[in-house]
C-alpha cells in the first residue's frame, strides 16, 4: 500500500457505494486484501504505508488491531447487502503480517469467513519477512486457515540486502520456505528485487540461484524503484550510491527469465514466475482480470465494480473513525468506461494470456502492427486473436501499452 494517498471525491461516513459499484456485484469473483502496517524497522526503499512502533504514537497497537480489522470486515458487509460473495482469494500484506500473533491473523480470517464465506479451495495467503516466523508460528498459521505464504528475499547477498536495510541475513529465506513446505503449506512464493545499486549480475544470478534451491513453487522479481522521500532516494541524491541503470535492469531480468526457465518456472505475468498454473497466485490473478476485492486496514485500496476507495493512512485515524461506527475511507473515484478499459489493457497485456485483439481500439491497429513487426508480440498467439508479449516485449510493456493507448 503506498504511503501517499491520491485526491478523489469525499467518501461518504457510511462507506455506502454508488449503484454502479453494487451492479453485477457477485457475478465478477470476489477477494479480501488486509493490510497490517507494522514493520520492526523501515527499510530504506520501502514507500507503503507502513510504522515501526516509534512510528505508532498514541491510539494504536499490535495488540488491538485484530479487532480493528474485524470491525471493517463487518463492515463491508453492511456496505455489501446480503448478496452471496464467497470470497475466492485472501491476502495479507503489509508491512510484515507476521508480527501479529497467528491467531490474531486467523482470527481475522475467521471474521471474513463468517461474513461472507470461503469459497471451497480458497487460496489463503500471507506475507512474512522471513525472521518474523519459525516452525511453530507457520504451523499456526496453517492451522488458522493459511495456504500459501511469501517470504521478503529480496537477494542472497549481505551487501545487496544492507543496501536495502534489510535485517534477515542471507540463506534464511530459503530455510523459511523449507519450514513453510514441511509445515505443510500448498505454495510458497519468493520475492527477489534486482538492480540494487552495488549489485552485480554475479550477485544477481547467485540469488536467483539460491531461491530455485529452496524450491519454491513460486517467484516474483521486481526491478528496483527509487521512491521520493525514502533514504534510498536521499543516499542517492547526495551521491553516496549510484541511480539503478534500466539497461543494467533490462539485462537482469533476461537472466532472471532464463534461469527461471531452465528450472521449470514459466512466466504468467511480467514479474511472476509459476511451476504450473495451480501455484499462480490467484489473488494477484483476480486484480489483474477486473475481479472485485475489498482491502480492509489503513491506507489500503479497494474496487468494487469500477468505484475505487482508500482507507486514511495512520492506525490511530483508522481505529478512530470505525470506533465511531463510521467508515474508514478517505476518498474514493468512479471510473469512467475508458478508464475501465485502458486499465484492462495495461493489466491483461502483462499476463501471459494475452489481450484480446478483437478488443483493440482501431486506432490503436497501426500500433499493434508495428508492435508486431518489432518483435514485441508473439505470432502465433495473434494468429489465435491474442496479443501475447515476447521477452523483448516484456521489458518494454510500458511503453507498448503507452502506443495502445494514444493511438
Amino acid at each position: 500500500m503506498p504511503s501517499t494517498l491520491p485526491d478523489g471525491d469525499a467518501a461518504p461516513p457510511s462507506g455506502d457505494l454508488p449503484e454502479s459499484a453494487l451492479r453485477g456485484l457477485g457475478e465478477r469473483p470476489f477477494g479480501f486484501y488486509v493490510h497490517v502496517p507494522f514493520c520492526v524497522t523501515r527499510c530504506g526503499y520501502c514507500d507503503f504505508n507502513t510504522y515501526t512502533a516509534a512510528e505508532l504514537g498514541p491510539g494504536a497497537s499490535h495488540r488491538d488491531y485484530a479487532d480493528t480489522a474485524i470491525e471493517e470486515v463487518r463492515l463491508a458487509r453492511r456496505v455489501l447487502g446480503d448478496v452471496e460473495l464467497p470470497v475466492e482469494t485472501v491476502f495479507f500484506g503489509g508491512g510484515t503480517p507476521t508480527l501479529l500473533p497467528a491467531e490474531d491473523l486467523g482470527r481475522i480470517l475467521g471474521a471474513i469467513d463468517a461474513e461472507f464465506g470461503l469459497k471451497a479451495g480458497a487460496e489463503v495467503t500471507t506475507e512474512a519477512n522471513p525472521e518474523s516466523v519459525d516452525p511453530a508460528y507457520l504451523g499456526r498459521l496453517l492451522d488458522g486457515g493459511f495456504n500459501r505464504v511469501s517470504f521478503g528475499m529480496q537477494s542472497a547477498r549481505e551487501h545487496v540486502l544492507k543496501v536495502l536495510d534489510r535485517q534477515h541475513t542471507p540463506g534464511r529465506a530459503a530455510q523459511a520456505v523449507q519450514e513453510a513446505k514441511k509445515a505443510g503449506f500448498e505454495h510458497v512464493n519468493l520475492d527477489l528485487i534486482y538492480s540494487t545499486p552495488g549489485e552485480s549480475d554475479d550477485d544477481w544470478r547467485a540469488s536467483l540461484e539460491a531461491a530455485i534451491a529452496a524450491e519454491p513453487d513460486h517467484v516474483s522479481a521486481y526491478s528496483l524503484i527509487v521512491e521520493d522521500g525514502t533514504r534510498l532516494a536521499a543516499r542517492i541524491r547526495r551521491g553516496e550510491l549510484p541511480m539503478p541503470d534500466d539497461d543494467v535492469a533490462a539485462d537482469r531480468y533476461q537472466i532472471a527469465d532464463t534461469l527461471l526457465a531452465q528450472a521449470g518456472f514459466r512466466w504468467y505475468e511480467v514479474s511472476n514466475w509459476a511451476t504450473d498454473d495451480d501455484a499462480r497466485c490467484r489473488h494477484n490473478l483476480l486484480y489483474w482480470t477486473g475481479g472485485d476485492w475489498w482491502a480492509a486496514g489503513p491506507g489500503a485500496h479497494s474496487h468494487v465494480g469500477g468505484t475505487r476507495w482508500w482507507n486514511v493512512k495512520h492506525p490511530a485515524a483508522y481505529a478512530q473513525r470505525l470506533a465511531a461506527g463510521t467508515s474508514p475511507a478517505h476518498a474514493r473515484e468512479v471510473l469512467a468506461d475508458d478508464d475501465r478499459e485502458a486499465e484492462r489493457l495495461m493489466l491483461e497485456l502483462r499476463l501471459s494470456s494475452g489481450y484480446p485483439v478483437a478488443d483493440v481500439a482501431p486506432g490503436a491497429r497501426t500500433a499493434v502492427a508495428a508492435a508486431l513487426g518489432g518483435g514485441l508480440l508473439e505470432p502465433e498467439p495473434f494468429k489465435a486473436g491474442r496479443l501475447v508479449l515476447t521477452l523483448r516485449g516484456r521489458l518494454l510493456a510500458d511503453a507498448l501499452v503507452r502506443d495502445l493507448l494514444v493511438s
